[in-house]
């Protein structure tokens, strides 16, 4: 029985601890704003918009119907060519798009990365708080579980006593 209390004790502070550190984490994980949009820059904002821009297809399709109008507005003449066949000002215009918007690109998929990182972070957190709640309950099952054994045990020293002390007072009318 004082071994029983001991564990029972020993448990409850255990208990105690790893709730307390729970909520805690808890508390830590409220106060913390990991949302995308928080506290962006200028630039950050403006990175943003520029690849969600290009990375759409209203950006492929409006610059597939530029394209097509300047190809063909150059090869039947129509209006005075300003960038005969092999389109060197087209290719010089694509060119400065393109070397302007890669950055812009980068950034956002860096800031992006950024907040992923910090997403798998939290996970990796509840993941551990998690893994600490089942551990509690296993404790809390296997504390059943030996205060059942000892129930039992007693149990059936009591019922032993009884049979033993039927069977001596049988013994004895006999």
């Amino acid at each position: 029985m004082e071994k029983q209390k001991a564990l029972k004790g020993e448990f409850q502070k255990t208990e105690a601890q790893l709730l307390e550190s729970l909520r805690e984490l808890r508390k830590n994980r409220r106060s913390k704003n990991i949302s995308p949009d928080a506290d962006l820059t200028f630039g950050q904002r403006i990175a943003d918009n520029v690849a969600a821009g290009m990375g759409s297809w209203r950006f492929i399709i409006i610059q597939t119907i530029i394209l097509i109008i300047w190809i063909i507005l150059n090869v039947t003449a129509y209006v005075k060519q300003w960038d005969p066949y092999p389109f060197i000002l087209l290719n010089l215009a694509l060119s400065f798009q393109a070397a302007y918007a890669a950055p812009f690109i980068m950034m956002s998929q860096n800031r992006q990365q950024d907040i992923d990182r910090k997403a798998a972070k939290n996970d990796y957190e509840i993941n551990v708080k998690a893994e600490l709640e089942i551990e509690l309950l296993h404790h809390k099952l296997d504390q059943l579980r030996e205060m059942e054994i000892l129930n039992l045990t007693q149990s059936v020293k009591d019922l032993t006593d009884i049979l033993h002390k039927a069977n001596i007072e049988v013994k004895s009318k006999n």
